[in-house]
C-alpha cells in the first residue's frame, strides 16, 4: 500500500471544540461588522458592530419603555412589560417585511418575551432583568476563565475572523493581547453584575434599569473600539 493510499484510508481529523467554538465565533464577529478590512476606519467599525441606529433602537427602546412606564405607573406590571416586549416584536416584524437579518431583532423579542413571562409569573418587575443578569454572570465568568486557561475567546474569534484558526497562541505578543482583551471583556460584564444585582436584590426597579441602560451601549462601545484597534495592530495590512 502506498503513503498515498494510507492517507485516503485515514478518518478525516474531527475539529477540536476550540475550533468549532472559534469558528462560530469568527462568523458571529464577522456579521457583527467586525470583519472589515483593517484600513477601515474604527468608528465605521464599532457602529457596524452597533448595528447602526436600528441596532441601537433596537437594544435600548424596549427597556427605556419599561423602566419609564414602571416608574410612572407600577401597577398593573402587565402594561410596562406589554409596551416592552411589543416594541421588539415591532422590530422584528419590520426587519421581516424588509427581508433584513432578524437575528438582532428577534434575539431581542426573545429574551424581552422570556423576561417578561418571569416577571408576570412571580409579579415582581424587577425579575424583568434576571435574563440580562444571568448573561452577564456566564458571559464574565467564561471570558476570564478563558483568557485565564490560554484560549481567550477573543482570541479564538479574531483568529477565526482573520483565518489563522489558533495559531495565534504560539505567537506571544498575540497571546499576550488576546488575554488583556479577554480579561477586559470579562471584567465589563462581571461588573455589570456586581453593580446590578444589589438592586435587583432590593428590588430598586428603576435605578437597576437605568444603570442597565448606562452600562450597556456606552461600554459596550468604546470596548469594540480598543478591540479593533488592538487586532488592527496584530494585523496590518499587507503591503
Amino acid at each position: 500500500m502506498t503513503r498515498e493510499d494510507d492517507q485516503r484510508e485515514r478518518p478525516a481529523e474531527e475539529p477540536s471544540a476550540a475550533d468549532v467554538l472559534g469558528a462560530a465565533l469568527g462568523g458571529a464577529a464577522r456579521r457583527a461588522g467586525l470583519g472589515a478590512e483593517p484600513g477601515e476606519r474604527t468608528q465605521h467599525v464599532v457602529w457596524s458592530a452597533m448595528g447602526g441606529w436600528r441596532g441601537v433602537l433596537e437594544s435600548v427602546l424596549p427597556s427605556l419603555a419599561f423602566v419609564v412606564l414602571f416608574t410612572v405607573r407600577p401597577q398593573p406590571l402587565l402594561l410596562s412589560l406589554g409596551v416592552s416586549v411589543g416594541i421588539a416584536a415591532v422590530f422584528t416584524l419590520v426587519r421581516l417585511v424588509q427581508k433584513s437579518p432578524p437575528a438582532a431583532a428577534v434575539g431581542g423579542l426573545v429574551a424581552a418575551g422570556a423576561a417578561a413571562a418571569l416577571a408576570l409569573w412571580t409579579g415582581r418587575g424587577a425579575d424583568n432583568f434576571v435574563p440580562g443578569l444571568i448573561t452577564n454572570a456566564v458571559y464574565g465568568t467564561a471570558m476570564v476563565v478563558a483568557a485565564l486557561g490560554g484560549w481567550s475567546i477573543i482570541g479564538l474569534a479574531v483568529g477565526y475572523l482573520m483565518g489563522e484558526g489558533t495559531a495565534w497562541r504560539a505567537d506571544r505578543r498575540k497571546r499576550r493581547a488576546f488575554f488583556w482583551l479577554g480579561l477586559a471583556w470579562g471584567v465589563l460584564f462581571l461588573l455589570r453584575l456586581a453593580v446590578q444585582l444589589p438592586l435587583y436584590l432590593t428590588d430598586q426597579v428603576t435605578m437597576l434599569g437605568t444603570l442597565k441602560l448606562i452600562m450597556g451601549l456606552p461600554l459596550f462601545a468604546p470596548m469594540v473600539a480598543v478591540t479593533w484597534l488592538v487586532v488592527r495592530a496584530l494585523y496590518p495590512r499587507a503591503r
